[in-house]
């Protein structure tokens, strides 16, 4: 399943979410009192409805298992369109009116944006939620603790750790090798232009993939150390990225077609693109958008920037949260680690929704270690898991995501145009993201 954050709403999303963030101060760039009190999680002692609302196809199997085995702790799910498309607006709408539901999916890039207007519970209140932190990889976890150690502001519930779709035959039939470094990949580029084709596409919508390009480079797009923000999508390691690829664009090595689109699909389906760094949850989008190749793809760990590496980046990934205002932390905190701990509810919802899960035993799901046709019969999901472990735990997300993706794309179609560089738009996104900043009065470093 696709996880990208889309930037057509943005802008709406953006003016939703920092109106509300502008009276909040302190703490994470916004504490609105988070510190965690044990006694706020205890059992109602009574039968309790959780409403829980998300996007996720299929979720109401998961539901289904969870209400037969505890009649006590009954969930309506509440379905919609995905966070960006509509649910996240929706979300922002009640917590205004004092009407949320009591849990809501929400992807880990979309959380700070949640928290800075203080419209979450912490669940560190509850032991339970706690003593589960094992179960999770390090960085799954990091995630939704958002660099506290104190706080919690959700469930983990999946990843999408990034590797190397390519066609295989392709690459065989011609005598390249598939490559394992950065530089590798470039000289693999020069030699498939000179066949005609491209090695991949670049991508001028989907600016969570190029953090993901950053967080493997070892880069960071923002920081908060409790008092303020820092933004700096200017780092070295970022315009090491932004450089690369910008060297890529002008040689002609990568084609641009717009993302998503049949243009699109069609440039992979016909052997015009042979590869695409993406997440876990691209073998889905790959099998429905090229079926004509089918058994002719297959899945290596991402190429690196140093020959011998092992890092990964990550593109995707929700958890599962519960809103302020709740009257039933307790039940809430219980249900959401049941969905993303157990093997009944992540196998059912990788079977109905193609969830990779965040927790460590989840990627030893029997289901997941099944060879995959369209791939040739490659066991895939053993090169995720591999790369789910190489994920660095550090990579921190801002309070205005969307505003950020929406300017820092802007950029990238000028510099797919040829008026514009990659990294030019890095240092525009930067500058308008600390304006938006200072707009919405969250606290920001100069």
């Amino acid at each position: 399943m696709r996880k990208n954050t889309r930037a057509v709403t943005a802008a709406l999303l953006a003016t939703a979410a920092l109106t509300v963030a502008g009276c909040a101060a302190g703490g994470n760039g916004g504490d609105g009192g988070g510190s965690a009190d044990a006694a706020s999680c205890e059992p109602s002692g009574e039968d309790v409805t959780l409403t829980f609302t998300s996007w996720i196809p299929g979720i109401e199997d998961a539901v289904a298992m969870w209400n037969e085995e505890n009649p006590d702790i009954q969930v309506e799910v509440q379905t919609g369109p995905s966070g960006n498309a509509g649910t996240y607006q929706n979300f922002f709408n009640q917590l205004e009116a004092g009407n949320a539901p009591d849990l809501g999916q929400i992807e880990y890039d979309a959380l700070p944006n949640f928290r800075v207007q203080d419209g979450l519970e912490n669940l560190a209140a509850c032991e339970d939620v706690l003593a589960a932190q094992d179960q999770f990889l390090d960085w799954t976890w990091g995630q939704v603790t958002l660099g506290t150690e104190d706080e919690v502001y959700g469930v983990p519930q999946d990843q999408g750790p990034m590797g190397l779709f390519y066609r295989s035959d392709l690459f065989e039939e011609n005598g390249i090798e598939v490559p394992t470094t950065w530089e590798e990949y470039r000289t693999a580029a020069e030699e498939i232009r000179e066949l005609g084709g491209y090695i991949t596409n670049f991508s001028q919508t989907d600016i969570n993939q190029f953090a993901g390009f950053v967080w493997q480079a070892g880069g960071q797009w923002f920081a908060n150390d409790g008092d303020q923000w820092t933004v700096d999508l200017t780092s070295d390691a970022s315009m090491e990225v932004a450089e690369y690829w910008q060297g890529l664009i002008e040689d002609d090595l990568v084609a641009t077609y717009p993302a998503w689109t049949d243009e699109w699909n069609n440039a992979y389906n016909s052997g015009e693109v042979w590869t695409w760094n993406s997440a876990v949850w691209g073998a889905n989008s790959i099998l429905s958008g090229a079926p004509d190749t089918s058994g002719n793809w297959s899945v290596a760990l991402a190429p690196q920037w140093e020959a011998g590496g092992n890092a990964a980046g990550n593109w995707g990934g929700s958890s599962i949260a519960v809103f302020k205002g709740t009257d039933h932390l307790y039940e809430a905190a219980k249900f959401a680690l049941w969905l993303n701990t157990s093997e009944e509810a992540l196998t059912s919802l990788n079977t109905t929704a193609q969830i990779y899960p965040a927790t460590e035993a989840g990627l030893e799901l029997p289901v997941l270690k099944e060879g995959v046709e369209f791939y040739g019969g490659q066991a895939i999901y053993d090169v995720f898991a591999e790369a789910a472990t190489q994920v660095s735990p550090d990579f921190v997300w801002g309070p205005t995501m969307t505003q950020t993706y929406a300017d820092v794309s802007d950029g990238f179609k000028a510099a797919v145009s040829g008026s514009s560089t990659i990294p030019e738009a890095l240092e525009s996104g930067e500058q308008s993201t600390i304006e938006a900043f200072q707009a919405a009065s969250i606290p920001v470093a100069e």
